[in-house]
């Protein structure tokens, strides 16, 4: 309907320099079978960011880890509209976390995640700058995506 809410986003990463990736569910309302952020959700009513966040991964690839492994980005204004009826506007509070486990022992939330891969940053750099392979991403604002791989990049 079109009202403000606020998100939060973390971007896993690996000391070798890929991302964690994870592909939306294929019966997500938006942006179904596309690629995205690693976790990705809603910050509950009263919940804090950093508590959502912890929430979230834990939900959606079943990993725990704390507020210390978070490395706050930033925060970004988010507006979509995918119908009529359907009007995203939302405020992702964005991490960036690294993985120090294997992919494998990642537990995959089956009705939020249809897939998880790690793609090297160059790779999905060239990806987001290809007019045709940037259609299996979520529609971030490029600005967006280009803030997260510097912050990405510098955390290495």
């Amino acid at each position: 309907k079109g009202l403000f809410h606020q998100t939060v986003h973390v971007w896993f990463f690996t000391s070798d320099g890929q991302l964690l990736l994870q592909q939306r569910g294929k019966y997500k309302d938006t942006h179904p079978l596309l690629w995205d952020v690693s976790v990705a959700g809603h910050i509950g009513a009263g919940e804090s960011i950093e508590i959502a966040a912890l929430r979230e991964v834990e939900e959606e690839i079943g990993l725990i880890i704390s507020k210390g492994d978070l490395m706050k980005i930033g925060f970004f204004p988010s507006f979509f509209k995918h119908s009529e009826d359907l009007i995203d506007n939302e405020f992702h509070h964005s991490f960036l976390c690294g993985l120090k486990v294997p992919i494998e022992s990642l537990r995959k939330q089956k009705s939020e995640v249809e897939a998880l891969k790690l793609m090297p940053i160059v790779q999905f750099q060239i990806e987001l700058e290809d007019p045709i392979k940037r259609k299996y991403y979520v529609p971030h604002e490029p600005s967006y995506y280009k803030k997260i791989l510097r912050q990405v990049e510098k955390s290495f």
